[in-house]
Formats: structure tokens, sequence, C-alpha cells
């Protein structure tokens, strides 16, 4: 299977490098033909040609330009999707937020006492505004680290709830708590995919795994694409259950969540999806965009809403 994507690539690029060549090479006929013209010439207006305002590349610059628009599209195309990214690959219903909590060796279990009083009460206080998706300890992967992941109806939830943390005195008692029993916190700010929401509370048991991958910069829209078609071909084996990218913090990052019974059926139903049309090309596509991936296997906290 890895030589057969290995040679997959390899044709990719050789197919890559064939438009590039196939591109600039009547750049090079031209200049050949201009030279050789019978009156002398050396490629200037003549009879017949058009005058334009654009301004004169060289040979270099226009090749240049023609491997920069081949490579990554058009100056204008790449200002419009910068402009538009988020609202054309979000949901644009919610605001998530990835909290990671690395705990002291040995204070889990009294980390997960406090936390078993502090995040009820949070939702208790704040719902519908704020939900709790879900909170995991992981199991194999970052060991000592709680995954917490809240949601939030939009940018102003999430402001009007971290002020009113600060001013509650039972959540700052609490939190006080926790503090002397992590190493380590991290936030991060996301939005949901367009094509893959956030699954709603379920109980179905077994183990969740969290893959986080970090993309090359520029590379989101193309990740995207390829997903919309993979999570299609997944669906048919396992039910994805939320991915999101991120905003604030750690940026071109994306996460995907996925539960499986048991680690032998998740073997068993990753294995399955290479019989579908599309997933290979999906696995094909996104590799490259790469630069970073990692895997969290977790179990589900008792008052998480996922588990």
């Amino acid at each position: 299977m890895l030589s057969t994507a290995r040679t997959a690539l390899t044709g990719a690029s050789t197919l890559r490098h064939g438009a590039l060549r196939a591109a600039i090479q009547p750049l090079y006929s031209s200049r050949r033909l201009g030279s050789s013209r019978s009156d002398g010439s050396q490629g200037g207006h003549h009879e017949g040609s058009v005058a334009t305002d654009e301004p004169k590349r060289t040979l270099p610059q226009k090749a240049s330009h023609i491997v920069r628009s081949i490579l990554h599209g058009s100056e204008q195309v790449r200002q419009e999707t910068k402009d538009t990214l988020s609202k054309v690959l979000a949901r644009g219903k919610y605001v998530h937020e990835l909290s990671t909590h690395r705990v002291k060796p040995g204070c889990m279990d009294e980390y997960k006492a406090i936390v078993a009083e502090l995040y009820p009460l949070i939702v208790r206080n704040h719902s519908p505004r704020v939900k709790l998706v879900g909170s995991w300890e992981t199991d194999i992967g970052d060991l000592d680290t709680a995954i917490h992941i809240w949601e939030y109806q939009g940018y102003p939830a999430l402001s009007r709830a971290y002020s009113e943390y600060r001013a509650d005195s039972a959540y700052t008692e609490l939190h006080r708590k926790l503090q002397p029993l992590l190493r380590e916190r991290k936030s991060q700010i996301m939005l949901e995919f367009q094509f893959w929401p956030t699954h709603p509370p379920v109980a179905k048991g077994g183990v969740y795994e969290l893959r986080s991958y970090t993309l090359k910069s520029g590379t989101l829209l193309e990740w995207e694409q390829n997903w919309r078609v993979g999570v299609e071909c997944r669906k048919h084996h396992e039910v994805p259950m939320g991915a999101w990218f991120s905003q604030l913090g750690s940026l071109n990052q994306v996460h995907h969540l996925w539960q499986y019974p048991d680690l032998q059926l998740r073997k068993e139903v990753r294995e399955a999806a290479w019989s579908e049309n599309g997933w290979p090309e999906t696995v094909l596509n996104t590799v490259p965009l790469i630069q970073k991936m990692s895997s969290r296997i977790m179990l589900p906290m008792p008052f998480s809403s996922l588990k």
C-alpha cells in the first residue's frame, strides 16, 4: 500500500512538472521565432500587432508568473480566498474552544474531581450560550492530559462568558484549586467545518480519538475540499463526531474527532475505508499538506456530553 502511494505521489509530481514545462515552453519558442524573423527585428511591434497598455514582462518574469499561477492560483483568486476563507469553510453558527490541561503526574484523580464539579456548574449557569461538547482523559498519546471542547453561540457569547467567569466567586474558587495540579494550560479558538457539524450529546461508550494536523500555510482550502469527499467515505463505516480548524491560538491546525467501540474495531473500520472510492485519493492529496500530525486515544469523563 505504501509502495502504491509513493508511486502515485511520484506520478502526481511528474504531471505537475509536465504542466509547468507545457506552460513555459511557448515562451521560449516565441523567443526563438522572434529572433529569426526575416526582417531582422527583435520582437517589437510590427504590422498587424495590437498594442496594449499592459506592462511588458521579461522572459523570466513571464515564466515566474505562469509558475505562480499554476502552483498557487492567480493573485485575484488568492485575495478572494483570503477574504472569505472562514465564511466558505465554517458553518458560522458556533465558536468552539479546545482547552488542553497537562496535569502533574499523580494528580489526575484530584483534578477530575474538581472539574466534575466546576464544568457542570458552568453549563448550568451559562446554558444555552455555553455548552460542553466533551471532556476526556488521554489514554494513549500525551499522558496526564485532559481535553475539553466548549461550544459558544458566537464570539459575543465567548466574550461574555469569559467576563462572567472572572466575576463568579464559585468559579474562581474551584479554578484556584485546579492551578496547583497543572503543569500547563492551552486554549485554542476554532470553527467547525461546514460539511462536518459537531455531533450532539450521546452516550456511545468505547474510546474517542482526536487527530490533530498542523498544515502548511495556505493549504486549508485544499484540505477542506479533499475531506468533503473523504468524510463521506468514512461515514459508510463510522459516525464522525466533529472537525474544526483553528482561528486563535496555534494556527494552521485542524482537529478531527472520532468514536470507536474499541481499538480493534477502529483498526477494522480504518482498513475498510480503503475500499471506498475516493478515500485513497483523499489520503494521497492531503498527506503532502501536513507539516505535523498527532493522535490521542481518549476516555470520556463521567460528565462529558459525548461519552
